[in-house]
């Protein structure tokens, strides 16, 4: 569909240009929101009949977007959800759900302003984009974790993905020789040689034999 743009659009191009989209994203996105018309004679003529209007209003947006975007900007928000011992995800987090986050904050984000490319499926804290103008970009965390506690511990810095955090680093320092290895003979070997485990019965046959 070719659209005539009421803002500058990231690669897209500059207001008052015409340009060819998707239609579902004209239809779904731009449209409805105001940052373009449908190409034709009679909207382009009002486009240049409101040409002063429509830059003036596009500032305004810009100012609005820049105001919540100092706001928000590296502010973390907190995403609780179930999630399986490694940290993947029962479900996932969308822009949609981002985009709700955010406004129980008090922020209006819409869910088209989410610039996530792919759902987030992982606990963790992750670096988001949000779009809210297309001169106005701002980067805020999620931090996706499965309960408010380990919420503030990942906001600490610790990685609730690590097999210390999954198992605990006592039972991974409690590993010991004999765990390794199949029998208490190969594990006192490697302890006493302090190398590979030996052949008791082939060192017994060694000795026996005459030098």
């Amino acid at each position: 569909m070719d659209v005539i743009l009421l803002e500058r659009i990231g690669k897209l191009g500059q207001i008052g240009e015409t340009v060819r989209v998707r239609d579902g994203y004209a239809r779904n996105f731009l449209l409805p929101t105001g940052r373009a018309l449908r190409a034709n004679e009679a909207n382009q003529a009002r486009f240049e009949a409101q040409k002063e209007q429509i830059i003036q209003r596009n500032e305004e947006r810009k100012a609005d977007a820049r105001q919540i975007g100092d706001q928000i900007e590296g502010k973390t928000f907190v995403a609780v959800r179930s999630a399986g011992e490694s940290g993947q995800l029962y479900g996932s987090v969308s822009a949609r759900d981002i985009s709700e986050i955010i406004g129980q904050e008090g922020y209006k984000v819409g869910r088209n302003e989410v610039a996530l490319q792919q759902p987030i499926k992982q606990i963790g804290v992750h670096d988001v984009t949000i779009a809210l103008h297309a001169e106005v970009e701002v980067v805020v965390k999620i931090n996706v974790a499965r309960s408010a506690d380990e919420a503030e511990r990942q906001a600490a810095g610790e990685d609730l993905t690590s097999y210390e955090a999954i198992y605990g680093i006592e039972e991974a320092e409690e590993v010991n020789a004999e765990e390794v290895f199949e029998n208490e003979e190969d594990a006192e070997a490697v302890l006493a040689e302090g190398g590979e485990p030996v052949d008791a019965e082939a060192e017994a046959e060694s000795e026996e034999q005459p030098s």
